[in-house]
């Protein structure tokens, strides 16, 4: 059987939350492979381009960056795949889920808080549930209210669909690549953010406006 981690979002700019987040996964889980999938138009959320949203290239390019892999997406056992882009239209979790599923793979699908709490009102969520073994990443630091939502939340979607729901734990890491996008205008400083490299590629290509950092 092979074991298979999807790791979706629009990572917009890719940042270490989303790297100490796959490598949390690769320890814990130890797929056969992680696959990095960035959306194409997230269903979710209205990007555009003037914030990266609609260049879905030069968001495949960060993440080739960021995870330092080669001109293939590779690297070990993770791979950017560029299979949403490619398809260039809205990108439906399910419809990715389907496309890796086969009798002798077990997929296991990586998410954060924000996106595990509604995963109930995706498309075709009852699907979703049965395609995937569910993995669940806390970034943000601890709060009861939302320990309270995340184990009503598993609780329910156990009884109601069946899912199977895994946990990976990580040092949490608070930061939305919206903030990071806003610093970037700013010229601040980002190496508590982004990878050097990938910053300067940003600011560089002037990317979501990026002006040169402040000295």
């Amino acid at each position: 059987m092979t074991e298979l981690g999807i790791y979706g979002g629009t990572f917009s700019p890719p940042h270490i939350g989303h790297i100490r987040a796959a490598h949390a996964f690769l320890e814990q889980v130890k797929p056969d492979k992680l696959m990095i999938i960035p959306t194409y138009i997230s269903p979710h959320k209205t990007y555009t381009s003037a914030n990266g949203g609609e260049d879905g290239e030069i968001r495949l390019e960060m993440l080739k960056i960021a995870f330092d892999t080669d001109e293939n997406g590779k690297c070990g056992k993770i791979e950017v795949s560029p299979c949403e882009i490619q398809e260039k239209r809205p990108s439906y979790t399910v419809y990715t889920l389907r496309r890796f599923t086969s009798p002798d793979t077990r997929i296991t699908f990586l998410c954060g808080t924000d996106m595990f709490l509604t995963l109930e009102t995706w498309f075709e969520a009852a699907e979703i549930f049965k395609l995937a073994r569910i993995a669940l990443i806390r970034r943000e630091k601890h709060s009861d209210e939302t320990e309270k939502q995340i184990k009503e939340a598993t609780e329910r979607f156990k009884e109601k669909y069946g899912a199977d729901i895994i946990e990976v734990i990580a040092e949490p890491f608070e930061v939305s690549s919206t903030e990071i996008r806003d610093s970037l205008l700013t010229g601040e400083n980002l190496d508590r953010f982004l990878p050097a490299k990938l910053a300067n590629y940003i600011r560089e290509n002037g990317y979501y406006g990026a002006v040169p950092e402040r000295n």
